[in-house]
């Protein structure tokens, strides 16, 4: 499998979101993307975009037919017609720390389940290093489920550090509304 690691650009937000949707099934969750098309695009390539990342572009097309020709409607535009499948996405932001300074969180590393096992991840995860090396991060932070034993065991392999003693907190859109009117 030859596989191309580059930075995401805006043409790839509808196979990236079918990615991150693979993502939370395999969470148990596929009911909790809420996010749209347009939105991700916005976020990532709008005039104020929050979040960047890289794309594992499968080099040679082997995809079955029925994946053939879902490209965005910039490649449609453009008259491209080679459809390269991307088979796994990492997207990060920065965060600011007050005891750190600048740190890189990594949102999501996914790469699809039939593309395991070829190191795919790993040079997802090298590329994202390498920019939190480039924009001078402190360090690089990432959440992984406790049950996802196969990402801790990546983590690990790579000499990640994984905390136990943080609890995560959230209030959901719905809760800081009231909290906000209250």
């Amino acid at each position: 499998m030859e596989i191309t690691i580059r930075k995401a650009e805006a043409r790839d937000v509808p196979q990236m979101l079918a990615l991150v949707k693979e993502l939370a099934l395999f969470e148990k969750e596929p009911e909790a993307v809420t996010v749209t098309e347009e939105h991700m695009h916005d976020a990532g390539f709008g005039p104020h975009a929050i979040w960047w990342g890289w794309v594992a572009e499968r080099s040679e097309d082997q995809t079955p037919d029925m994946h053939r020709g879902r490209g965005s409607e910039n490649e449609k535009e453009s008259g491209s017609t080679e459809f390269r499948p991307i088979v796994g996405i990492a997207m990060c932001y920065e965060r600011y720390s007050t005891w750190r300074g600048r740190v890189g969180y990594l949102e999501d590393i996914v790469v699809t389940e039939e593309a395991r096992g070829h190191g795919i991840g790993e040079r997802l995860f090298k590329a994202v290093a390498a920019e939190a090396v480039k924009r001078q991060y402190h360090h690089l932070a990432w959440q992984v489920l406790d049950w996802n034993e196969g990402a801790i065991r990546f983590y690990k392999r790579l000499g990640a550090e994984l905390e136990e003693q943080w609890v995560n907190g959230r209030l959901n859109k719905a809760q800081l509304v009231k909290l906000a009117e209250g």
